[in-house]
């Protein structure tokens, strides 16, 4: 039990401090509002974090994949590898576009696709592989990249969780055909709300820019049919803010891990697992918990431990999915998803945990053990 004056620490905490503040009242004040100047230098700023690609600053990450789909020509008659254990954004984008979710298994470890399970997967309609970075892992880029290579397909890369991870050096979103972020207020950096995508192909990034803005660069030049997905100069500003801060934040998460980590040793608890080469910049800390996931959970929060889940449903057994699929009479075998699904927990681990709160969850944790 806390302490009676021990306030609970929270699963995650958004910072909105008087920078972000400031920032956007300079842009309120100025009448620019709207996809003005400030996202110009978003874009730019953002491109240094994914080697120089292209940037398109949009509303939200789900806008972020979407408008890449649609961009990367992917429509009815084509099928997109996604894993279900995600969040649904990353199907609901591949569904927007018309195109057929195929749906793979996770490596245990990672909670990513496991290249097996994405090679077994592909058909002759395959256009794209779909890896999203998950709790801010980043998937297995190099195997997965060379069977998009061997197959000739796109691969989008779902990395709303995974600003700054990177794999053998190279960060998320600078692999394949392009790759997608989400400022929303509980990602490791946020804009209030919005999204960016990132390619290196030029005509991808202009296709993107008419997609976003009613399909015309100039006014009432319309060229293709497009949407208002476009970012604010209010949600830019702050997210040039949060930018400069994300490099500390990181590595501050980095380091709460890997305190937890070492610290936390009950048994029946699994902590992180960090693939050779991979940087995990820990949107999540996420253990598994074996026994009684919900007594477990309760105990945390008894104990004043914010925790949750994610994600406790698959994708592929939500209602959107699940029906269809069955009607089809198409079953998908994903023991790893649904073992994940099963035993996942996530712990705080953002940057503004303090050596007491650290010691706090590792002993609210280790504590569990008697009883899994």
């Amino acid at each position: 039990m806390p302490s009676s004056n021990a306030q609970p620490i929270p699963a995650a905490r958004p910072v909105i401090g008087e920078e972000e503040i400031e920032a956007a009242v300079r842009v309120l004040r100025s009448g620019r509002v709207v996809q003005g100047p400030e996202v110009a230098a978003f874009e730019e700023g953002f491109s240094e974090l994914v080697d120089g690609r292209h940037c398109v600053a949009v509303n939200s990450g789900t806008s972020a994949l979407h408008l890449l789909l649609m961009a990367l020509g992917i429509g009815p008659g084509d099928e997109v590898i996604v894993p279900s254990f995600s969040f649904a954004a990353s199907a609901n984008a591949v569904r927007l576009v018309g195109a057929d979710v195929v749906f793979a298994d996770i490596d245990p470890d990672t909670y990513c696709l496991a290249p097996a399970a994405v090679e077994a997967a592909i058909t002759p309609r395959t256009a794209a592989i779909m890896p999203v970075h998950l709790y801010g892992h980043p998937a297995a880029m190099d195997r997965i990249m060379a069977i998009a290579d061997k197959h000739k397909l796109a691969v989008v890369e779902d990395a709303c969780q995974a600003h700054a991870a990177a794999l053998n050096g190279t960060p998320v979103g600078a692999f394949g055909s392009g790759g997608t972020f989400s400022f929303y207020p509980t990602k490791n950096m946020h804009s209030l709300e919005g999204g960016m995508i990132s390619t290196a192909d030029a005509e991808v990034a202009r296709t993107l820019r008419l997609l976003r803005n009613q399909g015309m660069e100039q006014r009432y030049a319309n060229e293709i049919v497009g949407a208002n997905m476009r970012m604010t100069d209010v949600s830019a500003a702050v997210g040039r803010v949060q930018l400069a801060k994300l490099p500390g934040w990181t590595e501050q998460r980095i380091a709460n891990a890997a305190y937890l980590s070492e610290h936390i040793t009950a048994p029946g608890v699994v902590t992180p697992v960090v693939a050779e080469g991979a940087r995990h910049i820990y949107h999540q800390y996420t253990i598994r918990v074996s026994g009684d996931r919900d007594a477990a959970m309760a105990k945390l929060t008894e104990a004043g431990i914010g925790n949750a889940v994610y994600y406790p449903t698959p994708i592929h057994r939500l209602k959107p999915y699940w029906e269809p699929d069955q009607k089809a009479g198409r079953n998908w075998d994903l023991p790893e998803t649904e073992r994940a699904a099963a035993e996942v927990v996530s712990l705080p681990v953002h940057p503004s945990l303090t050596e007491g709160d650290l010691e706090r969850i590792v002993t609210a944790v280790n504590a569990l053990g008697e009883n899994l």
